[in-house]
């Protein structure tokens, strides 16, 4: 199949979010310029390990410049964004390997996403720009002010869910849950 690569350099907005009621919610990516935008689904714990790395690979950047990387140490606030995604969500594909750069030449953090794929060869590997076929991948180049901004409202979307059982750590519903911890009881 001919891959598609949707690339946006830089994006208007960049932001995870979610469709649907904790407990039943779809998590997203989703990057958009002007009219155009790409909506691609993953896992909320993706989604969470994204935003660690984002903010790890940005520490570490600054940490190995000794300070003197743009980097803001926290994300700017004008650069919140607590809107929702826009509408309609489409769903590109669904996300399987990720991939996280720094490109020290522009200044700016890579973030791909590539489509699931059953081929255990490409499992892993995001194919070349020159490669026809593969996998879909949506690719992503922010400045360092709006990858911190990406990871902080990433990081909020993933922690509005269900609170964790304090014995357990797993979701309560409203009605409390069935705790393993507590022999079966309803916490």
């Amino acid at each position: 199949m001919p891959r598609q690569v949707f690339s946006f350099d830089p994006p208007e907005r960049f932001v995870a979010g979610t469709v649907g009621q904790p407990g039943e919610r779809t998590f997203y990516l989703q990057a958009r310029t002007g009219t155009r935008a790409v909506s691609v689904a993953l896992e909320k714990q993706q989604v969470s390990i994204l935003a660690e790395r984002v903010e790890a690979l940005l520490d570490e950047v600054l940490r190995r410049s000794g300070g003197t990387a743009p980097i803001p140490a926290v994300a700017p606030s004008q650069l919140d964004d607590d809107g929702p995604l826009d509408l309609p969500v489409d769903e590109e594909f669904r996300v399987g390997t990720m991939a996280l750069a720094w490109d020290p030449e522009t200044e700016r953090v890579l973030v791909e996403a590539q489509a699931i794929t059953d081929d255990d060869e490409a499992a892993g590997t995001i194919p070349d720009d020159d490669e026809l076929d593969g996998p879909a991948v949506l690719r992503v180049r922010l400045t360092a002010a709006s990858a911190r901004a990406f990871a902080k409202r990433a990081s909020a979307v993933v922690s509005a869910g269900r609170p964790p059982c304090p014995f357990c750590g797993l979701p309560l519903d409203p009605e409390g849950h069935v705790c393993p911890r507590a022999n079966g009881y309803r916490r």
